[in-house]
């Protein structure tokens, strides 16, 4: 069993950067894929970014070169640091981990966080 918490949602202006966290606990985060999704107001949820436990990164196109994903196997913790915010990138965030890249990447992975809010707005 694996649980998740997100944290570092905010508000913040257009060109701005934010840094989410997702702290993982219960089992050996090492082995296991991490993924981030979003679901924006009204639309379905979406991905945005996968890291394998190799270290493999995949992004969603309208996030590439603007996001990055990363984890500390040391501190059991993935992050998304996400630049040159655009109001579009309004949504919730979610972190999500599986053994299998394949699952998350069609959002059939088996652990998920609750979620943090992020706002980009002026």
């Amino acid at each position: 069993q694996v649980q998740l918490v997100e944290s570092g949602g905010d508000l913040v202006q257009p060109g701005g950067s934010l840094r989410l966290s997702c702290a993982a606990s219960g089992s050996i985060f090492s082995a296991y894929a991490m993924g981030w999704y979003r679901q924006p107001p009204g639309k379905q949820r979406q991905l945005v970014a996968v890291m394998s436990s190799g270290g493999t990164t995949t992004y969603a196109d309208s996030v590439k070169g603007r996001f990055t994903i990363s984890r500390d196997n040391a501190k059991n913790t993935v992050y998304l640091q996400m630049n040159s915010l655009k109001p579009e990138d309004t949504a919730i965030y979610y972190c999500t981990a599986d053994l299998l890249v394949r699952r998350i990447n069609i959002q059939n992975s088996k652990f998920w966080g609750q979620g943090t809010q992020v706002t980009v707005s002026s």
